[in-house]
């Protein structure tokens, strides 16, 4: 039996199909579990080779460039029906650690060219088995808050651990074929492989993405070709590493921790999805990060570093630049921005001992861009971007391809057609993102591009939470909010961030430019939005934000303090309930950050008018109605009274709250700068987005 598995005329056919009433009533369904999880292929002459499950792309890359021959597979969504959900939810509550009952991987590496499976239409949403994956997730979370060191046993070390991992789902031989980017750094590693990516990808590579930590959904962490990878083939990756690692649980070898499982699981991904260059983030310091098993990179970068996770890298800048440096591998070619003294020294230190040559590169010259805008804002971008240009230009020199690429670009030019196009294309959420709240907004027609008004409501999303990335957050937000006051119907935002409205390609930026006098005579207020981990500093991050604000002549109105959704302990989606019960919400920290600030702006210690139950009574849950419009002069700290700021117990309410400020009043336009972790700007953006 033959089919076609290229062009229009595609069929998908099976030697067997499998219909409902066939479900068999032994609990043996594995196979069902495997149509649930899997998706279809399509007969090809070709067999899998060492032990790796090929899944290929949805289509065929058109680059001259190509590094390996695209298998010929393809799927659809499979067949799934109640009874085979069921089975599996008695299952999970039966076996321990979400094993799927004889879905062994073997079953994957037994599927051979021959066999197929016929497509169906699905009947039972994606999400139910997604959400089953995100409490696998979660269960291998071994901290239960940031800063907890708590090992996770067995007799191996973390990078011999992981070792062994990738030679259990055969990827050792693999790695190098991945040909690795390889980034560390304490500010701007994931806009540096951000940068990275969209180069490579503008010059013809397919390429792959894996950067931490996510804000709304896991799957953030993987991208193919600068998309995030598909439910479908997250299941389909996932489960295959899941059952393999499960099966040779031991007490000398336990489950990887979260971040250990999601970076062999990246290596998976990227070997099975043949990418023709990996773009790596480290996750945590460097020399002893999960990634740093990555042996034969092409190139490898250090972002600016700073003072940050000192409760596992140091408390000096000299012990953190030591860690950082641990990704450098004999005689492979290293970049980094200019860093303090101190830094630099271990930098190079570090690079000699291994023979590694290493340079400093300058902030990109924005004469460079040829008129284009980086689409990533902040003067700081031009420090990652400059960066991010060295590490293409030697990863295309040392795989071969620089010459074969620009060899009839413009000598005269600095930067390729193709890199100028990456540097103005590329996007990451929650940094230095601006989002105007359209369903807040005064006008109820939008139109193809934009609504009629700038918004009355506009987010200003940055995840600092470090000293340094706070003062770059300040200068960011300050230069922001006065280039939109001045030109109010000129409000540009990337176009990912109304992609619920329109899908709009380009470089990220929009502008409508209808003049409306009612909006130049808008009441402009800024808020800050803040939640912080309790293993960062407030009294260094607060202070720092406010300072560098005020410099720039920009000032808050008020402060509110919420606790963000996420919490450290568990893997949620996009899809995820969120939490509405907040009777039993614990504000002491919230309560502290008031205090602080009230301490920051009045000069006076406010605790004794602070001390209050962490429970709040329904009647206190909210500001009274005129506390925006409140000027900070009239607060009074000495009589009880305090105007300046407002703890608020959820996040969905204070959200709420203000839009219906802002439809209370269309003259008031609220610019809230939401901060301090990523876990609330991520909370924020799934809130927003729904």
């Amino acid at each position: 039996m033959k089919s076609s598995a290229t062009g229009t005329n595609r069929r998908y056919w099976s030697e067997r199909q499998v219909l409902p009433a066939q479900l068999p009533k032994n609990g043996s369904v594995s196979h069902y579990f495997l149509g649930l999880m899997f998706p279809a292929l399509i007969h090809t002459s070709t067999h899998l080779k060492g032990g790796i499950f090929g899944v290929p792309r949805f289509h065929k890359r058109e680059s001259q460039f190509s590094i390996r021959t695209p298998w010929k597979f393809s799927f659809q969504p499979a067949y799934v029906d109640m009874y085979s959900l069921s089975r599996r939810r008695k299952i999970l509550s039966q076996e321990k650690g979400f094993r799927y009952r004889n879905m062994a991987s073997q079953n994957m590496e037994k599927l051979e060219s021959n066999v197929a499976i016929i497509d169906y239409a699905q009947d039972v949403p994606l999400s139910t088995s997604y959400e089953v994956a995100m409490e696998a997730l979660s269960s291998l979370i071994r901290q239960k808050k940031r800063g907890d060191q708590k090992g996770i046993g067995g007799k191996y070390g973390k990078l011999d651990r992981m070792r062994i991992y990738l030679k259990i789902l055969d990827l050792e031989e693999h790695m190098a074929g991945l040909k690795i980017i390889h980034v560390a750094g304490t500010k701007g590693k994931g806009s540096t492989c951000t940068f990275c990516e969209a180069m490579l990808r503008e010059s013809g590579f397919r390429t792959g993405l894996f950067t931490s930590p996510h804000l709304i959904d896991v799957r953030e962490r993987f991208r193919i070709n600068g998309v995030d990878i598909s439910e479908d083939k997250f299941l389909l990756y996932f489960w295959n590493c899941w059952n393999r690692l499960k099966e040779r649980e031991t007490e000398d070898l336990p489950m990887p921790p979260l971040f250990q499982f999601l970076t062999v699981l990246a290596f998976k991904i990227f070997v099975c999805e043949q990418v023709d260059v990996s773009i790596i983030e480290v996750g945590l310091g460097g020399r002893n990060d999960s990634t740093n098993v990555i042996e034969e990179p092409v190139v490898c970068g250090i972002t600016s570093l700073g003072m940050d996770h000192t409760e596992a890298l140091g408390n000096t800048i000299g012990q953190i630049a030591s860690h950082k440096a641990g990704i450098f591998k004999h005689q492979i070619p290293a970049f980094t921005v200019p860093q303090v003294s101190e830094a630099m020294d271990v930098l190079q230190e570090n690079a000699q001992e291994l023979t590694v040559p290493l340079k400093v590169v300058e902030p990109l010259d924005s004469n460079e861009l040829n008129g284009l805008k980086l689409s990533l804002s902040g003067d700081h971008q031009l420090s990652n971007a400059g960066l991010a240009v060295s590490l293409c230009k030697c990863w295309l020199q040392r795989t071969g391809n620089w010459e074969k690429l620009f060899q009839n670009d413009n000598k005269e030019a600095n930067l390729p057609e193709a890199f100028l196009r990456g540097l103005s294309k590329a996007h990451i959420a929650g940094r230095a993102q601006i989002i105007p709240d359209l369903s807040s907004t005064s006008s109820s027609c939008i139109s193809s591009e934009v609504a009629e008004t700038s918004g009355d409501l506009i987010f200003y999303l940055d995840g600092a939470h470090s000293p340094e990335s706070m003062e770059v957050c300040a200068e960011w937000f300050s230069s922001a909010v006065k280039e939109n006051n001045l030109s109010p119907s000129l409000v540009s935002f990337s176009s990912h961030d109304i992609e619920s409205i329109n899908k709009v390609p380009g470089n990220g930026y929009m502008q409508h430019e209808k003049f409306n006098i009612q909006e130049i005579n808008k009441i402009s207020k800024k808020i800050l939005l803040f939640n912080c981990m309790d293993v960062r500093d407030p009294q260094i991050l607060l202070p720092r934000l406010v300072s560098t604000c005020a410099s720039s002549g920009t000032f808050f109105s008020k402060a509110i303090f919420v606790p963000s959704i996420s919490t450290y302990n568990k893997v949620t989606s996009g899809t995820s309930v969120v939490p509405s019960d907040i009777s039993s919400k614990d504000l002491h920290w919230q309560f502290s950050l008031q205090r602080l600030w009230e301490k920051i702006v009045h000069g006076i210690d406010t605790d004794s008018l602070l001390e209050k139950s962490t429970k709040m009574d329904g009647a206190e849950t909210l500001p009274h109605r005129q506390f925006l419009y409140e000027d900070a002069s009239n607060c009074s700290p000495t009589d009880g009274y305090l105007a300046c700021s407002a703890v608020i117990p959820s996040l969905p309410l204070t959200i709420k709250w203000l839009r219906h400020c802002v439809r209370e009043n269309p003259s008031l336009r609220l610019q809230v700068l939401v901060t301090g972790s990523l876990h609330l700007v991520g909370d924020v953006l799934k809130l927003i987005r729904r």
